[in-house]
């Protein structure tokens, strides 16, 4: 859990990576299908474009569909879902349906100014997705891709307003999650600022904790 730009898909790659988990990435599923024009990504293409979330219906039989898959049968980690209180709750439901239930849930807090510096910055390959940063994560050569050569890109939900909308609707809609997870005593709130490896150290107490 955390805002826009928090640094929860860095934290959740580096959790596949030591614990060898699939990455559920609401974010990742959207973008492959926009990418491919499917009726889905046709859908959510508008609503991610405008900073809007994608309607519960769409996200939640798309996560049921991906968590039910074999890979998942030892564990997962959820990178941008559940966003909404509905969301949370059918997550709970579908989870004990497939016997798949949440453990921990792990929020990544981080002040707003740092938000926009990390996500204004960012820059992703048109070809291949390879993430960079303008400050942080540099390509070799400006505004080409290291691995494949491609053209680096700002995604369009990665610009100052559309940012700035996604941050109201996360306050609005997502932050009061945490008071549905806390309650469950699920919330393990970290600081979002101690760098990405420090992050990932505390991370792993909280999995190890409940394993």
């Amino acid at each position: 859990m955390g805002p826009p730009g928090a640094g929860k898909g860095t934290q959740a790659k580096l959790i596949i990576a030591e614990h060898n988990l699939p990455h559920i990435s609401t974010g990742d599923m959207f973008r492959e299908a926009i990418k491919n024009q499917t009726p889905l990504g046709v859908i959510a293409a508008k609503f991610i474009n405008d900073g809007h979330l994608v309607p519960d219906d769409v996200t939640i039989g798309l996560v049921r569909e991906r968590l039910s898959q074999d890979d998942c049968a030892k564990g997962f980690i959820l990178d941008g879902f559940p966003r909404t209180i509905p969301q949370a709750e059918a997550l709970d439901t579908l989870t004990k349906e497939i016997g798949r239930p949440i453990s921990s849930v792990i929020n990544i807090d981080t002040p707003r100014e740092m938000l926009f510096e990390r996500i204004g910055g960012r820059r992703v390959c048109k070809v291949c997705g390879a993430p960079y940063h303008i400050v942080t994560r540099k390509p070799k050569v400006e505004g080409v891709c290291d691995k494949c050569g491609g053209e680096l890109i700002q995604r369009k939900d990665d610009n100052e307003e559309a940012l700035a909308t996604r941050l109201d609707i996360y306050i609005k809609d997502t932050a009061p999650i945490l008071d549905y997870y806390e309650k469950k005593g699920l919330l393990h709130t970290l600081d979002g600022t101690i760098g990405a490896d420090n992050l990932m150290k505390e991370i792993d107490k909280i999995l190890e904790a409940t394993k």
